[in-house]
This record gives C-alpha cells, sequence and structure tokens, in this order.
C-alpha cells in the first residue's frame, strides 16, 4: 500500500500523474507540437480527466490557475526547476517552500534530484528540508531522481537508473519518478531496489501510441505503480484519447492494443 501522505496523489494504489513543468524545464519549444497547451487551463482542464490522479505544476501556474479547480484536481506543486537556458552542471533552483505548497493547498510535493551532479550534497541537503516540511503538513513527497552530470558518462543505463530508485527510498520519497530502463527486467529491479517507495515511470520524449503503451504496460507488469507524463499527453492533437488509453492500461492493466480500441471506440 501507498503512504498515507501520498494517497491523493493516487488511485487505487496506482498513479498517474500529469506533469506540466516543462514550461520552465524546456521552454515554449514543448508547446510547438500542440499551441493550444501553452495555454496552462487546457492542462488543467486535461487534470480533470478519470485517468489523472495529480497534476504537477509549478508555483506560478499554480497560484493563477489551481483556485479554480481545487475541487477537481489533486496538486503536485513542484518546489524546484531550473530553465533550458541554464547550461552548467546539472542543478535545480528551489523556489517555493513545503510550507507554501500546504498554504497553496497542495497534496503533495514534487523535487528534482540529480545525483551524481557535481551540486548532488547541496541538492539532496534541499530535498531533506522539502521532505521533513512535507510531513509536517501530511503532503506526499515526489523524487523526480535523475542521476546525471560530468561524472556519469551513460545516465540512461540501467544501472544508474536503478541507483536513482534507491535514493528515492534512502532520501525518504514516498513515489520516485525514474526514466524507463529499456526493459521490464531493469524496471522490476529499480522496483526492488525503491523498497517501500513507490516508483513512477518518466513519460519522456513524444513516442508513437503503441510504443509508448507498451513501455508503460511493461513498468506496470515490473512493479511501477504508474506513471508521470507530459509531453506522450499534451503534445499530441488528441490528448483526451491517449488519457482514454492510459486509464485502461495503468488501472486496469489491460493489453495496449485493446487500450487503444477502447480509447477510439470512446471518440
Amino acid at each position: 500500500m501507498l503512504p498515507s501522505a501520498a494517497d491523493e496523489i493516487s488511485r487505487d494504489g496506482k498513479s498517474l500523474i500529469l506533469a506540466y513543468d516543462h514550461g520552465l524545464e524546456h521552454g515554449p519549444v514543448d508547446f510547438e507540437p500542440n499551441p493550444a497547451t501553452a495555454d496552462p487551463e487546457r492542462l488543467f482542464e486535461l487534470a480533470t480527466h478519470s485517468a489523472v490522479t495529480a497534476l504537477a505544476v509549478q508555483k506560478g501556474v499554480a497560484e493563477a490557475y489551481y483556485p479554480d479547480y481545487a475541487d477537481e484536481v489533486n496538486l503536485l506543486l513542484k518546489l524546484n526547476g531550473t530553465s533550458n537556458l541554464w547550461r552548467g552542471e546539472p542543478n535545480s533552483a528551489v523556489n517555493c517552500s513545503a510550507e507554501y505548497a500546504a498554504e497553496l493547498g497542495a497534496d503533495a510535493i514534487g523535487f528534482t534530484v540529480y545525483g551524481g551532479s557535481n551540486h548532488e550534497v547541496e541538492m539532496a541537503e534541499e530535498f531533506r528540508e522539502a521532505q521533513e516540511g512535507a510531513r509536517e503538513h501530511d503532503m506526499g513527497v515526489v523524487m523526480w531522481s535523475y542521476p546525471r552530470g560530468q561524472g556519469l558518462r551513460n545516465d540512461g543505463s540501467p544501472e544508474v537508473i536503478c541507483y536513482g530508485a534507491r535514493l528515492g527510498l534512502e532520501l525518504g520519497a514516498d513515489l520516485v519518478k525514474v526514466k524507463y530502463p529499456g526493459s521490464a527486467e531493469a524496471m522490476g529491479e529499480a522496483v526492488r531496489m525503491a523498497g517501500p517507495t513507490q516508483v513512477v515511470m518518466s513519460g519522456g520524449t513524444m513516442r508513437d501510441d503503441k510504443a509508448f503503451l507498451r513501455n508503460v504496460a511493461d513498468a506496470i507488469d515490473a512493479g511501477a505503480t504508474g506513471l508521470a507524463v507530459g509531453r506522450n499527453v499534451f503534445q499530441r492533437d488528441d490528448p483526451e484519447r491517449i488519457l482514454d488509453a492510459l486509464e485502461a492500461v495503468v488501472f486496469q492493466e489491460v493489453d495496449p492494443a485493446e487500450a487503444l480500441a477502447i480509447a477510439e471506440s470512446d471518440d
């Protein structure tokens, strides 16, 4: 079972987090495939879909839009983030506190940690402050665990991703978001290393429907409890359709081909 602090961003022990921190992390380029999604209102509307258990946004977006959706959307407030204009060693500026997240009505906080970066030590210390602050307000804690830095030659290797999952457990996250390590077997090892910390797969860059849903299904089969996805939803021409399919794959463990058929029949 998920820790009680994370129950608000899960359903039946599974999570589908709609991530929308891309405007800060990646910039306007991520909205070019579907320009309507540059408007945060569109993402809040998508977050009301029955598949979505939480919407992850930065502070400014939450301040501007969440009050109108507080009864319909579970808020996962991202406490740190850095623009793609930054060209230094991987780091992430803390731009919000757990206390302020609680004031905004957040159900959980999100925090990026770049294990292996030259800034890992200070990021771990910042995560400690955020994690303990979240505990004081009964908010769940989600770690974006992305090991990277000049000392890592292959930050996408199964071994490094597995280590990232372990960092989530060791530092006290309820859920840890990691990249898909390339196979169900490797994902299973990441899940094993995370222990009671739940593992959610990162949606990553947009792929075709079948390949994306197959990765998600393999991750679920390996023990992951869901995914945190942005571009693979909002960059599509019909985001609701892929959310229909994801709901079938994540919560009902339906085969991807059948899930697509379900989504198409709902159109």
